[in-house]
């Protein structure tokens, strides 16, 4: 049996908890209390990682100025990795998808890793099976285009955090784009929640008067860049949702993220704002996410 093949089957093995959202209460409590604790966390996944471990355990044993020198190397945490487990495609002239699902290995937390893998299996199943009615209703109809594509990205995968983009373009006459985000502490297992980074909700106004001020900064600059502000209709941004599109980078910053149309014209596409930690510094929670 191949690797993917026993992923596979593992993956659909997994007992799945009935909701994530109480999975999402339960890991922000959990990180809560364990804000203040480091522990090294070890998992023997592969054989090379066990051989590596015991070749690091051994020039220790018999060195001791190695083991000085590696005094300050952050403990090896857990293998977390992010594979394609399944890909559903459709090419005929009028009608594509091409609908692309991750799956996510070797979090310490089976039941977080399992409800966000259900999570994205079912959410791509339910699109593909929209997508193949509307191809029936349309050919009945006479015919017509239509087209989904849906896949992900990792933009983050360091030490500590995890963070999976996942997007969605529908094109019909035109086309739309939504993205969706995860966040994963990989050492304290815990599913990282916008408010969750913060003291209390006075983090929304603070970000919708940088964003706003970062629009029209923007807007003045070039003249080819267009938001959608102080709008003749009343229809410009105001605020971002307490639970916004957010991830976090490598380096630590947190990114805002709107989807197309959201807050800008259509040839804008997806909008990211990268916030300065400067401006939200006080508000944080802790800087163990964003410095």
């Amino acid at each position: 049996m191949s690797k993917m093949d026993k992923l596979k089957k593992d993956y659909e093995d997994i007992d799945i908890p009935e909701e994530l959202d109480s999975l999402v209460r339960a890991s922000i409590q959990k990180a809560q209390m364990k804000r203040t604790k480091k522990r090294p966390v070890f998992r023997n996944s592969f054989i090379g990682a066990a051989a590596a471990a015991a070749l690091f355990i051994g020039s220790i044993n018999v060195s001791p100025a190695f083991a000085k020198s590696m005094a300050n190397v952050p403990i090896l945490g857990s293998i977390v990795e992010v594979f394609t487990v399944q890909q559903l495609t459709v090419d005929e002239d009028t009608y594509q998808a091409d609908v692309t699902t991750p799956i996510i290995t070797g979090l310490e937390d089976e039941k977080l890793q399992a409800a966000l893998n259900e999570k994205y299996a079912e959410e791509n199943k339910e699109l593909f099976e929209q997508f193949e009615k509307e191809i029936a209703e349309l050919k009945e109809a006479g015919g017509g285009h239509l087209g989904v594509d849906a896949g992900y990205e990792v933009l983050t995968d360091n030490d500590r955090i995890l963070s999976i983009m996942r997007y969605q373009v529908n094109t019909v006459a035109s086309s739309s784009t939504t993205m969706t985000y995860d966040t994963i502490d990989k050492i304290d297992n815990v599913l990282i929640t916008l408010p969750s980074l913060f003291k209390d909700d006075s983090y929304i106004e603070t970000i919708n008067s940088y964003i706003a001020d970062e629009m029209e900064r923007q807007m003045a600059a070039d003249e080819n860049i267009s938001y959608f502000i102080n709008d003749e209709y009343g229809e410009g941004f105001t605020t971002i949702k307490p639970d916004q599109n957010f991830y976090i980078t490598n380096d630590q910053k947190l990114v805002i993220s709107f989807d197309k149309y959201e807050v800008a014209p259509g040839y804008m596409g997806v909008v990211t704002f990268e916030i300065p930690t400067e401006v939200v510094k006080d508000l944080l929670v802790s800087d163990l996410y964003i410095r």
